[in-house]
């Protein structure tokens, strides 16, 4: 699965999975764009573009976008791991704020990101599109109605693409992880056995395999990544 020549977009670069998918692609000779709210600082190298993104502005994003093709001439796979999970009220509670919040950074994130990096992969004969959804959403559950439908949203928008790209060259799927092991979640469930969630890094190496050459058969997919659970 060599990326050797091959442009890379992460959204969310700056968080536990976006460091790991970075350095899974980076071993395999990717050129790197990394985008985040507080990636403007980091200068990156010769292969790598750090840029400071709101990815809730469709203009911010097109010029991020724009950035990317000036640098490196193309877009081969962009990777949505921006996201947000929220523990909320009953539906009938559910306030317009956690709504909003939620359904802004899982679901409409990957819309601005589609709408600015399709037409380049058409243009340029295919690509490959992987979206972070979650193991959660494939049902719903109490009092995480906004969460579930966020992500739930990720799901049918990774089908939807797939159905309307596939004979363009363009595979569109996304991962479902349980719990990922990071330092917020170990911090706000101490109790917990972190061993029996999904490292960042294992999630990474399915996220990596699905942007490959060796996924080109697959489209429409919601993969479970379930770690040891």
């Amino acid at each position: 699965m060599s990326f050797t020549g091959r442009t890379v977009i992460l959204t969310g670069a700056a968080g536990n999975l976006g460091r790991a998918v970075a350095g899974a692609f980076a071993s395999r000779g990717a050129n790197l764009v990394l985008l985040d709210r507080r990636a403007g600082a980091q200068p990156g190298d010769g292969k790598q573009l750090h840029l400071a993104v709101d990815l809730l502005d469709p203009a911010s994003v097109q010029a991020a976008v724009g950035k990317a093709i000036e640098r490196f001439g193309r877009i081969d796979a962009l990777c949505n791991l921006a996201g947000a999970f929220r523990m909320g009220s009953p539906v009938h509670e559910t306030s317009a704020e956690d709504w909003n919040f939620l359904l802004d950074v899982n679901a409409r994130t990957v819309l601005h990101t589609a709408q600015a990096v399709v037409p380049h992969m058409l243009a340029a004969g295919g690509g490959r599109i992987v979206n972070v959804g979650a193991y959660a959403a494939q049902k719903g559950a109490a009092n995480m109605g906004a969460y579930v439908a966020s992500k739930s949203a990720v799901i049918r928008l990774t089908e939807t693409m797939a159905a309307e790209l596939r004979e363009r060259n363009i595979n569109v799927n996304c991962v479902l992880p349980t719990i990922i092991d990071t330092p917020e979640n170990r911090a706000a469930m101490p109790g917990a056995d972190p061993r029996r969630w999904v490292a960042p890094q294992d999630l990474a190496e399915v996220i990596v395999f699905l942007a490959s050459d060796a996924a080109r058969a697959i489209h429409g997919a919601a993969l479970p990544v379930t770690g040891l659970s």
